[in-house]
């Protein structure tokens, strides 16, 4: 028999590619499954009985390792259990959602954002990761960059929302994330607003912000501490911001012709 074979009809080369295809189908039911951790089982516009998952079946509960100690359990399918404050336009499946209150607010729609972790992110050495620059030792702004700070926020209507008290840093990717902007009207406190949502326009020494309006910068999503951010936190001021481009004003929501 010639060099690799195992009998007359069958070699070693044959039996690595068997071996191959069928790792490569256990991989892509494995990958398949596992995409199912988040959003399955979908939700039935039929019935409230009816589970809708597909084939494979939703993996069982998963237990993590965080890095900085500690473990979380994702728990089979994830259900959500918020309240949807929004109704159908029409009584048949699959219809689109119409909101029925302030959907920036409610996370409805652009605005919608997922409940993830309420706690701080941490870089590798296990410190705050998204903190401002007077938390931030040994980081600074360039001086040949702009400073928003000091400068008015104007909202797309060109009312100003507030002014930029700080600027938030994320200490990993060394980059700018957000601007702290202090409301007008005394002690109405801050908001942070997402640094890739604005401009900052030298000529005119403003901030920019094309998503909201100046008198909705008022209803930004608040952080509980000064200095942190959380992860859901974060994922409720994008999400509102994002939500402005629909929601912002009513013409906003009509065809462009």
């Amino acid at each position: 028999m010639p060099t690799g074979a195992i009998t007359g009809y069958i070699d070693v080369a044959q039996v690595v590619l068997y071996a191959f295809w069928i790792f490569f189908a256990g991989l892509i039911y494995y990958l398949h499954r596992e995409n199912k951790r988040e959003g399955y089982p979908l939700e039935s516009d039929r019935s409230p009985y009816i589970t809708v998952q597909g084939y494979p079946a939703v993996p069982p509960s998963k237990t993590y390792l965080l890095p900085h100690g500690g473990s979380v359990t994702v728990e089979n399918g994830r259900p959500d259990t918020r309240e949807i404050r929004a109704e159908p336009v029409h009584k048949w499946p699959g219809a689109p959602l119409e909101p029925t209150g302030d959907p920036m607010v409610d996370g409805v729609g652009p605005a919608a954002y997922a409940e993830r972790a309420d706690v701080v992110d941490l870089t590798f050495e296990g410190e705050d990761k998204i903190v401002p620059l007077r938390a931030a030792h040994g980081f600074y702004l360039e001086e040949r960059d702009p400073d928003p700070r000091g400068m008015d926020v104007v909202g797309a209507d060109g009312a100003v929302g507030g002014v930029v008290r700080e600027v938030w840093v994320d200490r990993s990717e060394i980059i700018i994330r957000f601007l702290e902007v202090e409301l007008p009207g005394g002690d109405r406190g801050t908001v942070l607003l997402p640094w890739n949502y604005c401009r900052v326009d030298t000529w005119l020494n403003v901030v920019k912000v094309v998503s909201i309006l100046g008198e909705q910068f008022a209803r930004v999503p608040r952080i509980r501490s000064a200095d942190k951010v959380t992860f859901l936190e974060e994922d409720k001021i994008m999400a509102y911001y994002a939500g402005g481009y629909l929601y912002a004003t009513p013409a906003r929501q009509e065809p462009l012709l």
